[in-house]
């Protein structure tokens, strides 16, 4: 045992050509995204935590210690409080809802549950599911009545891989909201693999990026979204994720306006969003043009004063990322070089910032 807080994960194991070389020291809470290309690591160090995969190194929950420097393979699966969801739901067919729901609620002790049932199906929506059969539910249905069993062992660690890489856009879509709500209101924390930037910047806290097996950028989301050297050459995905409240809507104009630290932007008015109500944000770098002065005879409504912070020339042929801050928060605008080259951006400048409302997404 320990008294150290967070997640400490050390592994390192090859197969064939494949290597795994991992030193993380994570969050013990929130929503920790797992990301990187297909075959990158992400589910392999996924199986090490879980222990379903031998391979040296250490892993430390909260405290509690589920593998020793020098082991190989640690405490056993069985013997790890933790959950794991994986893409297929494999949901018991002969069980309804609320059975397939008890099957590890009843395996827990009392003195260890930590999440009521009531609670479970209330943050997964299933209150209106309980007496279904699995085959009557849709695809989405099925993975939110797979991560609420999971949650019902009370698990001190949550593992999700790519719960929704089997779901059609719709149901995506229908399950984000939920997944939401976990993160908000679950007090252990969850590691999430994903290769999808979407996900990624609606769910998550923090953030691991992988390539090749190795840690290749690592931190709170926000601060390695707003970096112009963006891993992978995601530069289509680049951008910044803002936490924001709406403070006004406009039906006339189908808008409302979302404040943050450095402003205020105007986006389309989604029939959920509700005056008051905290909301995410992503920004795309590809979606901010600057200017040198303030222009007001044209069709982009959100401007918005900052200073530019650092470029990074020819992220791309012929492409830059400039890094701006309106106020304390950091933006990512992605211009030509020559457009750089011609308005002398430079550091220390100061710009507006141009973000069409449309191009935001909430």
């Amino acid at each position: 045992m320990t008294g150290s807080s967070g997640i400490q994960a050390r592994f390192s194991c090859h197969f064939g050509a494949f290597a795994l070389d991992v030193d993380l020291d994570l969050p013990g809470s929130g929503l920790t995204a797992l990301f990187g290309h297909s075959g990158c690591g992400k589910t392999t160090l996924l199986r090490c935590m879980a222990g379903l995969q031998a391979a040296e190194g250490i892993m430390r929950v909260n405290g509690d210690e589920w593998q020793r420097e020098g082991e190989s393979g640690g405490r056993p699966v069985h013997q790890r409080p933790l959950a794991y969801v994986f893409q297929e739901t494999s949901l018991f067919p002969h069980l309804s809802v609320k059975r397939n729901l008890m099957y590890g609620y009843r395996r827990t002790p009392k003195s260890e549950r930590q999440i009521s049932f009531d609670q479970a199906t209330e943050w997964l929506g299933l209150s209106h599911l309980l007496e279904r059969m699995p085959e009557k539910l849709s695809g989405g249905e099925r993975q939110r009545v797979a991560i609420a069993r999971a949650l019902l062992t009370s698990p001190r660690l949550l593992l999700m891989d790519e719960p929704l890489s089997a779901l059609d856009q719709q149901s995506k879509q229908e399950i984000m909201p939920y997944l939401e709500a976990l993160r908000d209101n679950l007090s252990i924390p969850m590691l999430y693999v994903s290769h999808s930037t979407a996900e990624v910047s609606r769910l998550a806290d923090h953030i691991v990026m992988m390539d090749k097996g190795r840690v290749v950028a690592e931190g709170p989301l926000q601060q390695i979204m707003a970096r112009t050297d963006q891993p992978f050459g995601l530069e289509d995905d680049a951008g910044v994720i803002l936490d924001a409240t709406i403070s006004e809507r406009d039906d006339q104009w189908h808008l409302c306006r979302a404040d943050f630290a450095g402003g205020h932007l105007w986006l389309r008015a989604d029939e959920d969003l509700a005056t008051g109500q905290r909301i995410r944000l992503q920004v795309l770098a590809k979606d901010i043009s600057l200017a040198l002065s303030e222009q007001t005879d044209q069709s982009i409504q959100n401007l918005l004063l900052a200073t530019v912070d650092e470029i990074a020339s020819n992220v791309s042929p012929g492409t830059s990322m400039v890094r701006l801050l309106a106020g304390q928060t950091p933006f990512l605008s992605r211009l030509t070089t020559r457009a750089v080259h011609n308005l002398a951006i430079a550091p220390g400048q100061q710009v507006w910032m141009q973000v069409k409302s449309v191009a935001i997404v909430d």
